[in-house]
Parts: C-alpha cells; structure tokens; sequence
C-alpha cells in the first residue's frame, strides 16, 4: 500500500479510460486518489459520478465549474493536498487517457521517497510506436533545454511526474494555467536548482497519441524567449554604446588629437553600455539575485576576454584567408561574434550568473 501519497489525475470530458486508470492505480495500491474535473460537460461528469460511486473510500473528485487548464486543474488539487492531507509525503500526476501505467506511477514515487527529488517519468522515443511529431517536439525541446537552461532531460512532454510534499507549495506558484504549465515546471526546476532525477517508463500511445496537446514551436518558444531576451539586450546596449560615444565625443575639447579624442569616448561609451548590459542581463535576462560585485568581476572578465577573442580571430582569419576587402573582413567580424554571442551567453548563465 502507498500510504500518505496521492495520485493526482486532471480530467476534461473524460471517457471510460479514466476509470480504468482509477482503477489500475487503486489496485496497485495507491489509497488516495484525487480526481479533477476541470469544468467537463454535463455528459461527461457521470464519468466522475461512477469512479466515486464504485470507490468511494479512495477516490476525491475536486470540480472547476468552468474549463480552466490543465495547469490550474494540478494546482488545485496541489493546493488541496497541502490543506487537506498534512502528513503527505508527495503526488504524483498521472494523465487520465491510459498512457501511464500503475507500475510506472509506484516506479515513480519510490524514487520520489528514495531521493527526495522531483521525478520525471521518461519514455523511451527511439521505439518504432512513437508518433512522427512527438518525436520531433521532443528532440527539439530536450535540445533547447539543454542549451537555454542548462538542465538535461530525455524526455520534456511526459505528464508523469512526482513532486515531493516539500516542493508542492512553490509548485503552485509556477506561472501557467494551461498546458505550458508543464514546461515552465521543467524551466523553474533548472534555473531554481531544485533536485530532480529521470526514471524511464513503459511507451504507450493511445491513438496515435492524437488528443496530445503539446506544440513542439509553441512550447519550444517559451524557452527560446530567453535566447531572445539575451538578443534584445545585446542589441540595446549596441545602441547605449553608438549614442554614449556620439554624445560624449561632443564634450571632448577639439584641441586633443581625434585618434586621443575617439579611443576615450569609445572606451568610456563601452563601460556605459558595458554596465547596462550586465544589469538587464542580471535582472530581466538569468534573474540573479546573487553577488552583484562577483556576478560583476566575472561579467568583466569575460567582456575583456571576449572582446580579445573577436579582435584575434578576426585578424587570425584575415591572414589565413587572404581577405582584403573591408566587406569581407565586416562579415568575417559578424561571423566570428555570432560564434562568441552563443558562446558568451553559455558562460553568463554557468559562471557569471550561476544560482
């Protein structure tokens, strides 16, 4: 018997599947099972009337009397959990249409207990049953994942997860109501360093897994924002950078030598922009709330660095290639910094802004 765990199934206009799922899970042994009727139609809540009927010492069914989202349907029952079953050591969240199994959800709670971590319950994509665009959405989204946020997980689609008791609250706090819920639960375990582990699960698609809800560009979009983000503020301390050097270049006495006057407005336009660029990226771009003269010893650091790698490449490159012309050499330079853009915005996120 799973003792103090609940399993957590959110449901819209449910079919017979869900009562075997219910039932599947009851017999395994999970004593609390808590279903949530997020604002189904009349001839589909008789589905919730039966499972409840049939097991009415194991099974809570919560209402939204209007559809909400999937996201709010877990928070519900998260919120209810955290009031109504104190002594609860965790959930776990099990899709209603048949694609997790009761073997899967106990795997998923015993390594929940054993390591006291969020687990996410993967399947396996390379199997020949695994419909075209889920396998599509998940090589994309696992692969940003990994780069944007520097979390690696196998499998970012599954609805099969585990959430410690201790975590359920911050849980209810993630933005979301709907179905990018279940990304931005992944996005903020990675940035806020929640423990997690991965346990691999049985692949089951039902139909062709056709009432799937995930959006490879749509939800792979929601982490790109922060490639953007990084992007945007790239650009605007470009333009800090090009206005501080006109403007100061217009206080400079015209008695200095213009080589004297343009290296001091360029190295005092630079530390301007240089400095705006730290604190949006800071604040708006990885969110750090850590040492700020540290994030800002290692922010110069690399400026110093990076700005040394795009003058050396480039003129390493010139020679190697024989490049002459001015347009080549500018396109050269765009090439040699994009490389670096990338590169720098790895670094930011695990050195300088590192949580």
């Amino acid at each position: 018997m799973y003792d103090n765990v609940q399993v957590i199934i959110p449901s819209l206009n449910p079919d017979e599947k869900l009562m075997n799922t219910a039932r599947g899970m009851i017999e395994k042994g999970f004593s609390d099972v808590i279903l949530v009727d997020d604002g189904s139609d009349e001839a589909h809540r008789k589905e919730f009337e039966k499972i409840r009927t049939e097991y009415p010492d194991n099974i809570t069914v919560l209402v939204h009397e209007v559809n909400k989202g999937k996201g709010r349907a877990m928070k519900t029952a998260f919120e209810y959990v955290l009031k109504q079953r104190p002594d609860s050591l965790g959930v776990v969240t099990v899709d209603g249409d048949g694609q997790h199994t009761p073997a899967d959800a106990a795997k998923c709670i015993d390594a929940m207990i054993e390591k006291k971590a969020f687990i996410i319950g993967c399947r396996d994509f390379s199997l020949p049953q695994v419909p075209l665009r889920s396998r599509l959405g998940n090589i994309i989204t696992r692969n940003v994942f990994r780069y944007v946020c520097g979390i690696k997980i196998s499998d970012t689609q599954t609805g099969l997860r585990a959430v410690p008791a201790q975590y359920l609250e911050y849980m209810t706090t993630v933005d979301g109501d709907r179905y990018e819920y279940e990304t931005n639960q992944l996005l903020k375990i990675g940035s806020d360093r929640i423990p997690y582990a991965e346990i691999p699960i049985e692949t089951v698609y039902i139909d062709d897994n056709q009432t799937s809800h995930f959006h490879p560009l749509r939800d792979s979009a929601r982490i790109y924002g922060v490639i953007f983000k990084f992007a945007a503020s790239s650009i605007l301390s470009c333009i800090i950078d090009l206005v501080a050097f006109r403007v100061i270049l217009a206080f400079i006495p015209l008695v200095l030598a213009e080589a004297t006057r343009g290296t001091i407005a360029g190295v005092a336009a630079r530390i301007i922009s240089a400095a705006c660029n730290f604190v949006i990226n800071k604040k708006a771009v990885f969110g750090h709330s850590g040492d700020a003269a540290k994030s800002a010893v290692r922010y110069a650091i690399l400026a110093v660095c990076q700005l040394g790698a795009s003058v050396g490449l480039v003129a390493l490159f010139t020679i190697l290639f024989g490049v002459e012309s001015d347009w080549l050499k500018t396109l050269l330079k765009a090439v040699v910094d994009t490389c670096l853009f990338f590169i720098s915005f790895k670094i930011q996120r695990n050195w300088v802004f590192k949580k």
